[in-house]
């Protein structure tokens, strides 16, 4: 476990750099969980996310000879930010080490605040094998972003922060990726709130941390894949599962589709922005992934809010599909005038308002004289586009729906 004392020292060389994020009581959430659900927005974090906590504490616990060299970091997005800001703040030069898919937001973000970037890997394990590598050549100093007690001690302030605004939480609710952000947040619990409960939440595509949690060993993936590319880490930390061990009392895990449906609901309901590993504690909320009772006080740390636009836009657009407020149907008419113009009237009659429409006449699928006509329509629910359908087929139209 880590000392108390390392977080509070942490706490007090972070407090003018770092913002103190926004802690409320959802009013929403509170009431349709039955619980008081508390959300810690670390995406409003200087950086967007948590990251910077911890990486600010290591690169200011640095000798002047280790400044001087500057240093090197590992990251998918988030700790690349944190340790770029906090460099260029002590006049440190930075160089990061990115997976190829990272981002672009985060890799143009990490750029803007003075980093050199490098990108390298196919995941966070292979470009952080590189920037070993790239840190003994150059002889710069490696920030680690999760196997490192400063690191871990700066995103241990956040439960600082969070027990000054609830004393006793009945359970606080953090995603997992390398471990460093629960080993920091559940260290300081446990030694000032003993009975509150630490739920840890992962991605199915990237459980490593999870199953070795259950097996008690460290046990690696394969491979990773995930919308949340936060937590998007193949293998376990032997050095955070140890804490994770001592301090954390259950790990549970969440599905991307999941993981999407929190983002949007967030968006929508809350008016947060949330990237996928932000997204996850709500997501392991909805879905029950752990037990409570009525009345609990839950506290969920919403890690990070840099979420890429376009994976935002096809969550938004999947979202609405899943949720029957849009529906994509492809019909074929005879191509000849006025054949479009009869099929939106049986739309217009049913109240459906059309959005997009898409007309292939040259598709070999096609008989000759035929015409394929994709329409994207704005639809009220199940019921609604069920009336659609029924519309359609009572005009004599074959159709089929795209999902």
């Amino acid at each position: 476990m880590l000392e108390l004392e390392k977080i509070k020292a942490a706490h007090e060389t972070i407090k003018d750099f770092v913002y103190k994020t926004p802690f409320s009581l959802s009013t929403r959430l509170s009431k349709a969980m039955d619980a008081k659900i508390y959300l810690k927005e670390e995406n409003l974090q200087i950086t967007g996310a948590y990251k910077v906590r911890g990486a600010f504490n290591k690169i200011a616990n640095l000798s002047p000879l280790q400044k001087k060299k500057g240093v090197v970091a590992a990251s998918a997005g988030n700790h690349a930010q944190g340790v770029a800001i906090s460099a260029t703040h002590f006049g440190v030069r930075s160089t990061i080490i990115m997976p190829e898919a990272a981002p672009l937001l985060k890799v143009a973000g990490t750029k803007a605040l003075g980093a050199e970037v490098i990108l390298k890997g196919n995941n966070f394990d292979e470009a952080y094998a590189f920037a070993l590598e790239y840190a003994k050549e150059h002889d710069m100093c490696f920030v680690h972003p999760f196997e490192d007690e400063l690191v871990q001690a700066g995103q241990g302030t956040i439960a600082l922060e969070v027990l000054a605004k609830v004393e006793n939480p009945d359970y606080i609710v953090v995603p997992i990726g390398g471990g460093g952000l629960i080993s920091g947040v559940a260290s300081c619990v446990k030694q000032l709130s003993p009975n509150t409960k630490i739920i840890g939440v992962q991605s199915s595509g990237a459980p490593a941390m999870s199953k070795s949690f259950a097996a008690k060993k460290q046990i690696n993936s394969s491979s990773v894949r995930t919308i949340a590319d936060g937590i998007a880490v193949r293998d376990a930390s032997k050095i955070t599962l140890k804490t994770i061990l001592e301090v954390v009392d259950e790990i549970v895990e969440v599905s991307d589709d999941e993981i999407a449906n929190a983002i949007l609901y967030l968006l929508e309901s809350q008016k947060i922005v949330v990237e996928g590993a932000g997204a996850v504690g709500v997501a392991a909320l909805f879905e029950r992934k752990f037990c409570f009772e009525p009345g609990s006080s839950i506290v969920i740390v919403l890690s990070g809010g840099n979420i890429d636009v376009q994976m935002l836009n096809v969550i938004i657009e999947k979202g609405l599909i899943k949720s029957s407020r849009k529906m994509i149907i492809n019909v074929t008419l005879i191509d000849k005038p006025g054949a479009l113009q009869g099929l939106t009237s049986v739309l217009t009659g049913t109240g459906a308002n059309i959005v997009k429409i898409d007309y292939d006449r040259f598709s070999t699928k096609l008989s000759y004289g035929d015409a394929m006509i994709k329409i994207t329509l704005e639809t009220k629910g199940k019921e609604h586009q069920e009336n659609v359908s029924s519309a359609l087929k009572a005009a004599g139209y074959e159709f089929y729906e795209e999902f």
